[in-house]
Parts: C-alpha cells; structure tokens; sequence
C-alpha cells in the first residue's frame, strides 16, 4: 500500500475524534461556559447539521479543482475549525468553530475514497479504501477515549489543540504524498440528482437518519448518565468510550461481512437488537456492569447498520452513486443531530439523564419499520439489475 494513504488515514483518525470525543468533554465544557448540558449538547448538534450541508455542497464543488487540492483545502477547513473551537472566548464562538471542522468532514471521506482506490491496482482498491478508513475505526478505539482523558486532565481546549495539530500533519502528509490527480470530467449535477428520483434511495436514507440516530441519542449523553445514573468516575468515562470504540470496530466488521449476503435479514437483525437494546438502557444504566455491556452492545449494533445502509444507498443510485453516497453521510449526521437535539429536550424536560435512551428505542424502531416497507415495496416492483448495481457500488467501510 502507497505511502499516501497513511496521510489520508492521519486525516480520517483527526476527524473521527474531533466528531466523537465530544461526547466525553460535555460536562467539562458546560461547566466551563456556565451552560446546562442540554445546551452543551448542541455542540453535537452543530457539528452533524455541518456536515449534513458540508457533504454534498463540498463534493459538487470539489467536481471543478483536483482531488488532491480539494483534499488539501478540506483539510484547511478542519484545522481551522479546531484551532477556533480551542480558543474561543464563548459558546457561541466554540459552535461556530465546530460548525466549521465538519464542513469537511462527508467530503472529505467521499473524495478521500476515490482518491484512495486510484492509487492502487484494481484488485487492490477495497483494502486501500479499508486502510483509509482505518483511521475512523482507530480514533475510536484510541482517539477519544485519549482526548477524553486528556481534555479531563488538562484541559478540553488542548484535546482541540492537539487534534489541530493532527490535521496540520495530515495536510502535509496530503500535499508530500499523494500523488496529483486530474479534476474529474463528466461529472454531471443533473445527473447525479437524478438517484434522488428512486424511493428506496430515499427510505435508505431516512432508515441511515433513525437508525443511526438511536446510537446518538444514548451517546451523546453517555458522560453525565454514566456519572450521574450509574456511579462511574469521571476518570472512568474514558474507558468506557474505549467499550464503544471496541464495540463499533466489531459492528463494523460484522455489518461488513454480512451486508454482502443478506443485507435485508442484516437490517432487520440490528436495528430490531439496537432497539431492544435502548429500550433496555435506562434499566441497566443502574448497575455498572450491565451498563459498560449496553454501552458495547450499542456500539455493535449501530455501527453493525453502516455498511449494509450504504450499500443499499450505492446499489440503488449504481447509475449516478457519488452525489447520493455523499447525501447519506450527511444523513448520519442528520440522525446525529436529530438525536442530540431530542435528548437534550428530554433531559431539559425533567425526565432524566437516562431519558435520551427512550428516544433512541423509538427512533431505532422507526428505521426498523421503514426496512420493512422498502422491503415490501421492492418485492412488489422490478429488481433492476443487481449485476450492474454491485459493479457500479464501490463498498466502504463506515462513513459517517
């Protein structure tokens, strides 16, 4: 594997912890800026709207210079972002310097991908794209429970620091390594628009909103229902972000392995789990054991619905899959901030820290019965070809 795709997987770890390690910072943060946590929590909100418009305006743009200065210029975004979100003097400053790193982030996945898998032979382009996204899968397992732990002990504004710093690494990496790559011809906006047409490219995507959603609902909230509800330390929040970490790397391997079999039966096995699991959460949030099991479970199960999601979103726009695949990274992130948001309305309300489970149970119910319905509505129109849909879908791991 080319030496450019460790630069790519510098940048892809930046971002995965910058957009998780969050989770672990609230209550620092909000007692920092004098903010309830429910307010806190629109830092989260801020960053998935971000990239839900950053995904698909980036990715059109980034049609008209090359991959690898697009690349680069994402890259810029993200430190910048950071370096705002370090320093800002108020919240209002810290969700603007948010708002600002995840502009980069769907497109940077998405053009990073390409970008990666033209760097290889064409045996070879699935592990080149898999070792890209080996950074995302790595910053959850190392990055955030890091940055957690750094941000608890020293500071939080240094955990934004430090992952500037990874991005200023992984833009020289990006401009010494990879190698400089033509702007795409042909790309058409109309036609890309049209995989908008399809309803099943559409429940695909508003099943990637709720189901992916329910996971955000408990895990935005995970520091102060961890401290609070079950006893944990502060200190201990960061190994339990390593748990989801481990529990997402598993969920992706397995939803991986199986989406490509049958990717339906795969849907309906987690999001009916993940569901089962949230509604469950709020009991075992009282027991410490139970609750680091929950935490793991959720993990599994909702990373396990990222590859069979966006295979469905890639088989079902095979004719013009680019646009389409970088509209449903922006729909995780749509979940993201759905979830945020409708937690931190449920704990304002009085219902508890544990109270945001609820709603991801509701939400991961919701996707489930949006799979039966696409389901359903496939059985009752024309398959199109299935061949010519598994050549044009490029498979990649999670994106998010």
């Amino acid at each position: 594997m080319p030496l450019a795709l460790l630069a790519l997987a510098v940048g892809a770890f930046g971002i995965g912890t910058t957009e998780f390690v969050i989770m672990g910072l609230l209550p620092e943060i909000a007692a920092d800026y004098g903010v309830t946590i429910p307010t806190a929590g629109l830092l989260v909100t801020g960053y998935a709207l971000g990239v839900v418009i950053g995904a698909p305006v980036l990715t059109v743009l980034g049609n008209k210079v090359s991959r690898k200065r697009m690349l680069m210029v994402l890259m810029g975004l993200f430190v910048l972002g950071n370096v705002v979100s370090a320093l800002a003097p108020s919240f209002g400053m810290m969700l603007a310097g948010r708002v600002v790193a995840s502009l980069a982030h769907g497109s940077f996945f998405g053009i990073g991908s390409v970008v990666a898998a033209g760097l290889v032979a064409p045996d070879r382009k699935a592990g080149a794209i898999a070792t890209m996204f080996t950074g995302l899968t790595v910053a959850n397992i190392v990055g955030v429970p890091l940055g957690t732990f750094i941000g608890q002990a020293v500071g939080w504004r240094t955990t934004f620091a430090i992952v500037a710093a990874l991005g200023v690494v992984g833009l020289f990496g990006i401009a010494r390594l990879v190698p400089a790559m033509p702007r795409p011809e042909g790309a058409r906006l109309r036609g890309e628009l049209t995989a908008f047409r399809n309803p099943q490219v559409l429940l695909a995507m508003a099943m990637t909103v709720l189901g992916f959603g329910g996971v955000f609902a408990a895990i935005t909230y995970i520091a102060p229902m961890m401290t609070e509800v079950t006893g944990y330390s502060d200190g201990a929040v960061t190994w339990l972000l390593v748990l989801f970490g481990v529990g997402m790397f598993l969920g992706n391997l397995l939803g991986g392995r199986y989406a490509d079999r049958a990717l339906m039966p795969m849907l309906y096995a987690t999001l009916g789990g993940l569901a089962v699991v949230l509604a469950l959460f709020p009991v075992f949030a009282h027991d410490k054991v139970l609750a680091a099991l929950a935490i793991l479970l959720v993990g599994a199960l909702g990373f396990a619905t990222v590859p069979p999601l966006q295979k469905r979103v890639l088989d079902q726009a095979h004719g013009a899959p680019t646009l389409a695949s970088a509209v449903n990274i922006g729909a995780f992130n749509l979940g993201n901030a759905l979830a945020a948001w409708l937690g931190g309305l449920v704990i304002a309300a009085g219902f508890g820290f544990t109270s945001p489970n609820w709603v991801g149970a509701v939400l991961a119910a919701a996707a489930l019965g949006l799979a039966f319905l696409s389901a359903a509505l496939e059985r009752r129109t024309p398959a199109v070809d299935a061949t010519a849909a598994a050549d044009d879908a490029v498979r990649t791991p999670v994106l998010h």
